[in-house]
This record gives C-alpha cells, structure tokens and sequence, in this order.
C-alpha cells in the first residue's frame, strides 16, 4: 500500500511539474479547449478542427465538452480541471458567462490567456477574453429571414387583421449567447423586410413569445403578422420535439407560414414530430428554414421537405480558435475572426464551397 501511495504520489508530481509552465508531456505547449458539448455533430466537426490546428501548430490539444448544454455545472468542472494542468491557453465557449467569472479573473492574473470560440463568452469581465472565434450569428440568422421573406412574401401581404398570419421561431434555450443571437438576427431582420419591402409596415407586425427574444423596441401592438418566439421548457430533444409537435398543431388555425429552427437540436425537433419530415410535405404546407447541417436536416434539405438552410463553418471555428490561442500564447495581437456562414438548399448543397460544411 505505501508503494502504492509513494508511486501515485510521484506521478503526481510529476504531472504538476510537466504542466507547471503551460507544457504536456511531450513538452509542447499545452492548449485546453472547453466546449459546450460534444453530442452534436456540429461540436464534432470543431474537434476535428481544432485537432487539425493542434498539429499543424505543433501544440497539444484537450477538446472536452459536458453531455449536454444544460450541464452547465459540468463544463465548470471540466474548466477547473484544464485550468489545473496549467496551460498556455484557453479556448471556452461558454455555457453561462456567470459561472466562469472567477476562473476568467484566475486566468487574467496568472496571465494565461482565453480565446472565446462558438458562441464565446459574452459579457466577461473587460480583458479576460482576446479575442473570438465564430459566426456572426445575428446575420446569418439575418440571411435566413431574408431567403424566407422571398418565399412568403406574398402570403404576408395578403394578411389582413382579420385573417392575420404568423412566423415562428423555434430556439433550443433562452441563455446561449449564440441562439439569442440568431433568434434576435432573425427577428430583427424579418421586421424590417416586412417593414421595408412589403405593402405592411411595423405597426402591422407583433412580436410575441419568450421574453429573452421579445425587445423593448419590437413591435407588438401589430395584428396582421405573427413572430412567435418558442423556446422548449428545456434543451432535451424530447422538449424540442414537444414544441415543435405543439406548434405545428397550431398550423392551419394560426395560419402558420414559416418556421426557423435555430440551431440541430430544434432542426432535429421538428423532423422528429414530422416522421422525419415527411408530414411536412404531406399534411403542412409551411416553409421551414433550419441551422446548421448533420445527416436528417441535410436529407430534410435534399428532399425539399426543408425550404433551406444556414451553415456555419464547424471546422473553421474550432481551428481558429486554437490558431488564435496560439498566437496568443506567444504574446502576439490577435482579433476577432467571423468564420463565416453560407445558405444551402438542394440545388447547391453538393457546390464545392458548400458541401465540406455540411457534417454529418
């Protein structure tokens, strides 16, 4: 037993002193990226991106994320655990920028610097994030209204107060910095398409639903159109598939035109209470939008059964987000990176430039 002990003793030692100065074993400087999960295809593609970065910047590389982006206590966790090893940089997509204040002030003073990536994380302390890593999420929402407003236009201007129309968007919770974003970008976006590029105005629009996505300057007094903001009661499928279920049993009394499924989990959702979709082309005839790709949206996307949808760059992400906390590292000036998003539909979802964004 005290061999045991002397030998477990020694190699903790041993650790401690390997990680002391922000290296790893193999002596290389030691980069720890915390995700928001690792469940979704999406997360897998930023592993793979940052790993490829790992290598190609001759850097050790941890990518770990909690089961699922309600783990918020988890992702702390698996924070003060990277923290630590002591190393050179962090990247952190944070679940809730609460949680991590003490960590973020840590890191400030020990001078270990953070790269946000994904969603980053909003509003922390001034100083302790250099830079991010991810999609302007508000206008690539912004760019799935535009596609949608092409397509309903028409129905819109057809509303009337007495037989007004609704749009619906479907966002997985109402803390992420990245889905309020969208849900906001979209929104935004609808309201002012309709404002300036329709026979309506703002006076006719309402914006109703979960307050976290309802502004203080957003219309709400308007009858003709409808923005409905539903978010499930949690970010489970099950919950995504329950409010998606809901909604669509509100279609023809609502006169529902369009939904926008802000990320995979609540385009998962509603393909989940649609029999994979296939009830959208046989009992509803509304435009679904989504984000993000993995292999049901896409085939929803091939089919037509899905109007569209927004792509980010996975990979791009996690892989700057390890270029950037390299740079950092070394003492060099970095800045925020937008890694980009593109609209695929089923005429150009196989384009060169469009097809290595769409993971499986």
């Amino acid at each position: 037993m005290r061999r045991a002990i002397f030998v477990l003793t020694v190699m903790t030692l041993l650790v401690t002193s390997v990680f002391a100065n922000g290296g790893s074993s193999s002596g290389k400087p030691y980069i720890a990226v915390v995700s928001k999960g690792e469940q979704h295809d999406f997360w897998q593609q930023v592993k793979r991106g940052a790993m490829d970065a790992a290598v190609d910047f001759d850097v050790d590389v941890t990518f770990e994320g909690p089961p699922t982006e309600s783990d918020v206590q988890i992702q702390v966790e698996m924070l003060n655990n990277a923290i630590a090893k002591a190393p050179s940089a962090i990247a952190l997509a944070a679940l809730n920028t609460t949680s991590v204040i003490d960590q973020l002030s840590d890191l400030k003073d020990k001078g270990i610097p953070v790269i946000g990536f994904d969603s980053g994380v909003p509003d922390a302390p001034e100083g302790s994030i250099h830079a991010n890593a991810s999609t302007d999420n508000y206008g690539a929402a912004g760019l799935a209204a535009e596609k949608m407003f092409e397509i309903i236009k028409a129905d819109i201007e057809a509303a009337t107060d007495s037989s007004p129309v609704k749009i619906v968007v479907l966002n997985q919770d109402a803390a992420g910095e990245s889905l309020l974003s969208r849900g906001m970008g979209f929104r935004d976006t609808m309201v002012e398409l309709i404002d300036e590029e329709s026979a309506l105005s703002r006076s006719d629009i309402s914006v109703i639903g979960n307050p976290a996505y309802v502004a203080a300057n957003s219309p709400k007094t308007g009858k003709k159109v409808v923005i409905e903001m539903i978010v499930p009661a949690s970010a489970s499928n099950t919950d995504a598939a329950a409010s998606a279920s809901a909604m669509l049993n509100k279609v023809d009394d609502d006169n529902i035109l369009g939904v926008f499924c802000s990320n995979e989990a609540t385009a998962k959702g509603i393909l989940a209470a649609t029999n994979d979709g296939a009830d959208l082309d046989r009992k509803y005839d509304i435009v679904v939008i989504g984000f993000d790709a993995g292999a049901g949206q896409k085939n929803a996307v091939r089919k037509g059964l899905f109007a569209g949808s927004i792509t980010q760059d996975p990979y791009s992400i996690g892989y700057k987000a390890v270029e950037l906390a390299n740079k950092a590292r070394k003492g060099e000036k970095v800045e925020d990176i937008d890694t980009g998003a593109k609209y695929y539909t089923s005429e150009n979802m196989d384009d060169p430039d469009i097809a290595p964004l769409l993971y499986d």
